[in-house]
C-alpha cells in the first residue's frame, strides 16, 4: 500500500533514520574532519572532511542531525548556522583546488533563523554556498538522505546531479509551516504535506532529483555497498566530463527546473 505524503515526512524525521555520519561512516575510508569556517567559528550541524570512496580521493560534506536528544542539541538539531555554510564552502573551493569530486548529505528542517544567525549573514550564506556549489569544476553530487527544507538543503543541493532516498522530502517550508499560513492551522499538516508534492517520487517527476535511493534496507550494510558502488560509478562518469561541459550541463539543469 503506498504512504501518504505525511507518513513519508515522518519517516524522513524518524529518530532511528541513519544521519549524515552513518553515512560518512559506512561509505567512505579514512575520513579525515576538518572544522571552522576560519571567520566565526566551528558548526557542528555540518560534518566536513576528506575521504577515499573506493581508493579516490573526495571532499564529503554532511548535514548532521545526531543521534539522542544531547547529540541532537549539540548538532542544533541538524539547523546549521552560517559558519556551518561557510565551512562547507571553504571544503568545496579546497576541493575544487585539489582536484577532488564533492559529495553533499543533506537532511534538515531548515537553515537556523535566530536572530544571531540573521546577525551573521544566514541569507548570504545560503545564497553563497548555491553560487559556490554551482560554479565548481569538479564533479558535485548531493544525496537528501532525510529532510530537505527551505534554502537550509539547497545550500548543498546545487551539484551536477541530486539523488534521494525513497522516504526522503525535498519542499520550499514544512508541513505545520505551510498549513499556518494558509489555514492557520498546524494541524492541517497531512493536507499541507499532499499540496507541497514533497515526497521523491514528486521530486523525481518534476526532474528536481535524478535517482530514487530505495530504503528496502536502509541502514544494512547490503545498502551502504550497492549505494557506495552507485556513487563511485557516477563520479567516475562525471569526472570523464571536460569540466566547461560538466559546468555547463550544471547549469542547465538548474534553468531547466527554474523554468519549469
Amino acid at each position: 500500500m503506498a504512504k501518504t505524503a505525511i507518513e513519508r515526512v515522518r519517516m524522513a524525521r524518524a529518530n532511528n533514520r541513519p544521519t549524515g555520519k552513518d553515512y560518512i561512516d559506512n561509505l567512505f575510508e579514512g575520513f579525515f574532519e576538518l572544522h571552522g569556517d576560519r571567520q566565526f567559528g566551528d558548526d557542528p550541524a555540518i560534518v566536513g572532511g576528506v575521504a577515499f570512496l573506493e581508493g579516490r580521493p573526495v571532499t564529503v560534506v554532511a548535514i548532521e542531525k545526531g543521534h539522542g536528544v544531547r547529540e541532537r542539541m549539540s548538532r542544533n538539531f541538524g539547523a546549521p548556522n552560517p559558519e556551518g555554510y561557510r565551512k562547507a564552502m571553504r571544503l568545496m573551493r579546497q576541493a575544487e583546488k585539489f582536484g577532488r569530486p564533492v559529495v553533499c548529505f543533506v537532511d534538515t528542517s531548515g537553515a537556523y533563523c535566530g536572530i544571531e544567525a540573521e546577525e551573521r549573514g544566514q541569507g548570504e550564506a545560503i545564497a553563497q554556498s548555491i553560487t559556490t556549489m554551482l560554479s565548481l569544476r569538479v564533479p558535485a553530487l548531493s544525496l537528501l538522505i532525510g529532510e530537505g527544507g527551505s534554502g537550509g538543503a539547497l545550500a548543498l543541493a546545487a551539484g551536477d546531479e541530486v539523488w534521494m532516498l525513497e522516504n526522503a522530502i525535498y519542499s520550499v517550508i514544512s508541513p505545520e509551516g505551510c498549513a499556518s499560513i494558509l489555514w492557520k492551522d498546524a494541524s492541517r499538516a497531512a493536507d499541507a504535506a499532499e499540496s507541497l508534492r514533497l515526497t521523491a517520487e514528486d521530486a523525481l517527476g518534476f526532474g528536481v532529483v535524478e535517482r530514487v535511493i530505495p530504503e528496502k534496507e536502509l541502514g544494512r550494510e547490503s545498502f551502504y555497498q550497492s549505494l557506495k558502488e552507485a556513487l563511485s560509478g557516477k563520479i567516475t562518469e562525471l569526472a570523464a566530463l571536460d569540466p566547461d561541459e560538466r559546468l555547463q550541463k550544471r547549469a542547465e539543469r538548474f534553468r531547466k527546473i527554474g523554468a519549469y
